[in-house]
């Protein structure tokens, strides 16, 4: 029943955001503005708020190291598999961040669903760490095989600009920031934070199911196939077993697996096209990993 439980209401929204989509009742206009209001406003409020109120605030940090190390150990694979699998300059960047980038607003769906608020604040303890070294990752392998001649400080600049402009890490950070001084909120803020983070999830998932598109599928199938064994499959084995040899138990192991059962994020296409890789290679992954994600989190759910 906790498979039903957890992924039927996240599953569901995103199917209904695609039959929207399908039908005409929601547009590419109204999609892309969507996005920008669940990643400027309502999901860093909603971090902020579940973070900085959070009674139980304590990092673990055998959790988060173990999390980075894994991450770190994806990212070394992507490399491996680009050369062994001869893949081009213009599809590495996608391929390569295609094995760890996740899908935060799916993470924090299927969190609060199967773990509750507890668990809410650790998976947001946990991307306020793991998104900045992602960034870093992710733009340093995406200009590496772009092709563009910058140099180091120009290097530093690009990725600095990613992660210092990330509403995302600014709310994690803001939240933290705050549980640790004050850590409660006035009644009307509480309930003004409450009502902007109820649009959040729903919201989010349904511009998900609205962007998700077929017609790129077949061409970068063989590619996002193994983009997508990578991240769904390879990335919660070695995730667990890092896990294991940290000691990581209890809410923070469940939360953990979640994590690295996770679909490829959107923000793949996005710095694909900021950075001259394969939008059409981002946009099949994406889509296969969504679906595929399925399992993994079912897999992940029974643990």
């Amino acid at each position: 029943m906790i498979i039903l439980n957890s992924l039927f209401p996240v599953f569901a929204l995103i199917l209904l955001g695609s039959s929207l989509k399908h039908y005409g009742l929601t547009n590419d206009a109204f999609l892309k503005t969507s996005d920008r209001l669940i990643y400027f406003i309502f999901f860093p409020a909603m971090l902020f708020w579940k973070i900085g109120g959070a009674s139980t605030t304590g990092i673990h940090w055998n959790y988060c190291i173990a999390a980075l190390l894994a991450v770190l150990a994806m990212f070394l694979i992507s490399l491996a598999a680009i050369r062994i699998l001869g893949i081009s300059d213009f599809q590495a960047g996608t391929f390569s961040q295609s094995c760890y980038r996740f899908n935060t607003y799916i993470g924090m769906a299927i969190v609060i669903t199967a773990l509750g608020e507890e668990g809410a604040t650790q998976f947001g303890i946990l991307i306020g760490f793991v998104i900045p070294f992602i960034n870093v990752l992710a733009v340093s392998v995406l200009i590496w095989f772009s092709g563009r001649r910058i140099g180091p400080r120009e290097r530093i600049k690009v990725t600095a600009k990613s992660i210092v402009t990330n509403p995302l890490i600014l709310g994690c950070l803001a939240g933290i920031i705050y549980a640790q001084t004050i850590n409660r909120f006035p009644t009307f803020l509480n309930n003004t934070l409450r009502l902007t983070s109820m649009v959040t999830l729903p919201l989010a998932l349904l511009s998900i199911g609205g962007a998700l598109t077929f017609s790129n599928l077949r061409g970068g199938l063989k590619l996002s196939l193994a983009a997508s064994a990578v991240k769904l499959v390879l990335f919660p084995v070695v995730g667990y077993l890092l896990f294991r040899l940290f000691g990581v138990s209890g809410l923070p192991f469940k939360t953990g697996m979640i994590f690295f059962t996770l679909p490829a994020a959107t923000s793949i296409y996005v710095l694909s096209a900021q950075l001259n890789s394969d939008t059409e290679l981002a946009s099949a992954t994406i889509v296969l990993s969504t679906l595929l994600s399925f399992f993994s989190l079912s897999a992940a759910l029974l643990l």
